[in-house]
């Protein structure tokens, strides 16, 4: 099965990353896997894009459980030698009026949004073929959370030198800073979910960077993305944007064609690089 091409849409039984599963059953030329928690949602969600005619494949996937991770990653690379496109996708928010502590807020955010994503890209990054795509869905609010830090943490933030370690630490530094009841005074902004979004952010620009220096043949290209504001369960009805429009962006990172050498560690919406 070397020989097909294969790409992975995390958090996909609904929302954007079903309609990112639905926009690359069309256009990708290979198997397109959609993956979820619950089985049975996932197999649910296969069978609805069944009727319209397509053809994508199930994986189960926790991106909070390692195991989970790596049974993918045996997978992957026992049935396809590797993966073409990764689209990382999963994510949670809590609403604007959730009454959960602020410090619960971070930790539960963070541990998805940046310590689950972190952990696939660094199982599956590995796997990625020469000319692969890997799209790491993140959020203009990481851009406007950017600007309510402190401009010494926009400072490393935004720095070409920061290190994984280095941000890992910050990510952890924040949830800290939260439960001692002091992260607005060290520099943070009070969203949970932005504070996560700029790890994925800062998390992409590293790994490209990374890519350059050890892969520099290989051609990949990954970038971060924001999908804008779309009609789904955590964004709630009255966003602009409906699901198959917030993939737009999405897929057209996923299948940036072979010849292209950018967009490369960039963070980008409505298929524009945006300044970070």
């Amino acid at each position: 099965m070397s020989g097909v091409p294969v790409a992975v849409v995390t958090g996909s039984n609904k929302g954007i990353g079903f309609a990112i599963v639905r926009a690359l059953c069309q256009q990708f030329p290979g198997d397109v896997y959609l993956t979820a928690r619950d089985p049975g949602r996932g197999q649910e969600a296969v069978a609805k894009l069944q009727q319209e005619g397509l053809r994508p494949l199930f994986h189960q996937l926790d991106i909070d459980d390692l195991r989970s991770i790596r049974a993918l990653r045996d997978f992957l690379k026992e049935k396809y030698g590797g993966l073409n496109v990764l689209v990382n996708n999963a994510g949670i928010a809590f609403k604007v009026h959730d009454t959960t502590p602020f410090a619960v807020q971070a930790e539960v955010t963070l541990k998805t949004n940046f310590f689950g994503t972190r952990n696939v890209c660094t199982e599956l990054l590995p796997l990625v073929k020469p000319y692969g795509r890997v799209v790491n869905v993140s959020s203009m609010v990481s851009s406007s959370a950017l600007g309510g830090c402190s401009p010494e943490l926009q400072q490393k933030f935004r720095s070409h030198t920061i290190t994984e370690e280095e941000l890992v630490q910050l990510m952890n530094k924040f949830v800290e800073d939260t439960k001692k009841g002091v992260h607005d005074k060290e520099g943070w902004p009070n969203t949970a979910y932005g504070v996560s979004k700029i790890g994925v952010t800062v998390l992409s620009r590293i790994q490209a960077r990374l890519l350059n220096e050890e892969r520099q043949g290989d051609h990949i290209l990954l970038n971060a993305c924001c999908p804008g504001w779309v009609r789904t369960d955590m964004a709630g009805p009255k966003a602009t944007k409906s699901p198959d429009e917030g993939a737009e962006t999405p897929v057209y990172l996923a299948l940036l064609p072979s010849g292209a050498d950018a967009p490369h560690g960039q963070f980008v919406s409505n298929k524009t690089v945006r300044p970070w």
